[in-house]
């Protein structure tokens, strides 16, 4: 089976594109949260954000964020809401950045699942602890070996 988004990468497949260059393609969901609602994606087929390649990594997030300003200033929104799915809730397996405009008492509250408390103090660290080892960065936030493999 063909990725959607591959297809729409390589043009195949045809989308309101809102922006293209060699290494990404933005254009309009068919499916808006809100009009205008953006997606970023990878030309190149990659399914999650932990599988996207380190050379593609910062142009990806400046992608985001030049998308983020454009829902301001070219849409008038009053900010913006930026959020990615991997693998759980990911409707396209390829990684996509989900740039939709908003404003304030435009409908859309909060997150779109329920939140929940920790038990207290100790179970909070003990998360924060897990992540940390496993992200390679100390809960201090002291450079991780892992930075240099990625650089």
């Amino acid at each position: 089976m063909t990725c959607l988004f591959c297809s729409i990468a390589t043009g195949e497949t045809a989308a309101d594109v809102v922006f293209s260059d060699d290494d990404f393609v933005a254009f309009l969901d068919i499916r808006p949260v809100f009009k205008g609602h953006t997606l970023l994606v990878p030309r190149d087929h990659v399914v999650t954000l932990p599988e996207l390649p380190p050379g593609l990594r910062d142009g990806f997030l400046e992608r985001a964020q030049r998308l983020a300003t454009a829902m301001v200033t070219g849409l008038g929104a009053q900010g913006s809401f930026v959020a990615m799915n991997n693998t759980v809730s990911q409707s396209v397996p390829h990684l996509h950045c989900h740039v939709v405009p908003r404003t304030k008492g435009d409908g859309l509250k909060g997150f779109f699942w329920p939140r929940t408390r920790y038990a207290g103090a100790q179970e909070s660290a003990d998360y924060a602890g897990r992540l940390a080892a496993a992200s390679g960065v100390d809960s201090d936030g002291a450079s991780a070996p892992w930075r240099d493999v990625l650089e």
